[in-house]
């Protein structure tokens, strides 16, 4: 039966966690230059639609359709057939099929929008559409099968509350391979790439913190206990995650910067998502102070391997839901959530092995097929803007506008 409760959180939900891509847009916008600013928020914006669409018609299905061999879902729900007001039993049994459908399809978009940060201010309009389209049905859609749908990561055990390893680890192994394959942008190593408007970056860091409840929360798909569990899980390791990157930074360079400050708030986020429905308030706090430790040492070896990834899209997100992904099998508590499982710390050791198995399937499927989908786009259509185009920045060359007309 539906509950109206439950119907109407998850809808809320939803709406915070469609937020979550113009902040995501803010957020990258204001780390740039600013003759990249509105290329690189429009990166976010265009992907509500193409993606949108993309789930609506195909993506849904393969996520969420019958089970193919573990792989991939059937073609049962294409184009949303049978998906109407009745409840799903196997996913949410309270809701609607539709909005259940609607706020798996803000994951779907905000994930290949996260990639976007590596490939900052090099990239062209055309050929990163068709890249995103295809990465959301090729990666996106069979991972997210794999671990919600009822795939094989799911029956071998493998835990992930709120997209550690479909949203995080996948983008950031993605971002790893597309700057590698993009390469540097024009004078990386011998100029300074400085933001240019921290403020915007903040208020996109806070859009991004106040859709993080609906992404967490609402992953409990009702308005239970365990969602209230998850919002303040949440919440705590995004605080903390702030906190100790902070703490570290002022130690190393001498002085804390607003720059750090959002980073280890998202690091803390994205750390603790998958790990989010699994663990109670101490663990969280746990989480959230060795995301901000471990992700600001992954992004300074990002400047010792000098590969170029922008907005550190592979130290933060990617690291983060790596290292969230093995909390998971150390602090999970089955106390919190009965449906999950013990981690290492309450006696269940096996859990770990789950869990890194998990992060190796994905991570090195995501990579490659990601590595060959940027050749192939970039052989049929080049994915790097010219040299002079680069120089005078994505928004005059590929939309012909400027953010700041003084």
């Amino acid at each position: 039966m539906i509950n109206t409760g439950d119907t109407a959180f998850l809808m809320i939900c939803a709406a915070l966690v469609f937020l979550m891509t113009p902040g995501l847009a803010m957020f990258y916008g204001g780390l740039v230059r600013r003759k990249n600013v509105l290329g690189t928020a429009m990166q976010s914006f265009i992907l509500i639609g193409i993606i949108g669409l993309e789930w609506i018609y195909l993506g849904y299905t393969l996520s969420f359709g019958p089970d193919i061999g573990g792989f991939i879902g059937g073609l049962k729900y294409l184009a949303l057939k049978g998906v109407g007001q009745e409840p799903h039993p196997d996913y949410a049994s309270t809701v609607p099929h539709l909005v259940f459908m609607i706020y798996q399809c803000m994951f779907a978009i905000i994930t290949p929008a996260l990639i976007t940060g590596a490939f900052a201010e090099r990239m062209r309009f055309i050929p990163f559409l068709i890249f995103s389209l295809l990465w959301a049905i090729l990666v996106y859609n069979p991972v997210c099968h794999w671990i919600w749908g009822g795939g094989f990561l799911a029956k071998k055990g493998v835990l992930d509350f709120a997209g550690g390893l479909v949203v995080h680890l996948t983008c950031g192994v993605a971002a790893l391979a597309a700057a590698l394959v993009v390469g540097p942008r024009k004078g990386f190593g011998r100029e300074s790439f400085v933001p240019h408007n921290l403020p915007l970056t903040l208020l996109g860091t806070g859009l991004l913190w106040f859709g993080w409840f609906g992404f967490n929360g609402g992953s409990a798909l009702a308005a239970s206990g365990l969602a209230a569990s998850a919002f303040v899980a949440t919440h705590l390791g995004g605080l903390c995650g702030m906190l100790m990157w902070v703490f570290v930074e002022w130690i190393h360079r001498g002085k804390p910067t607003t720059l750090g400050a959002a980073s280890g708030a998202i690091a803390g986020l994205a750390t603790i998502t998958p790990a989010a429905g699994f663990v109670g308030p101490n663990s969280a706090v746990a989480i959230g102070l060795i995301a901000g430790l471990v992700c600001y040492l992954a992004v300074l070896l990002k400047n010792k391997l000098r590969y170029d990834d922008s907005l550190d899209v592979v130290g933060i997100h990617g690291v983060g839901g790596l290292v969230g992904t093995l909390c998971v099998g150390i602090f999970a508590s089955k106390a919190v959530n009965p449906s999950g499982a013990n981690g290492l710390l309450f006696g269940n050791a096996s859990l770990l092995g789950t869990q890194i198995f998990g992060i190796v399937v994905v991570g090195l499927y995501t990579l490659v097929v990601t590595f060959v989908l940027l050749k192939l786009v970039d052989a049929l259509f080049g994915l790097r803007l010219p040299l002079e185009d680069e120089v005078a920045g994505l928004d005059l060359s590929e939309h012909s506008e400027e953010a700041y007309n003084f």
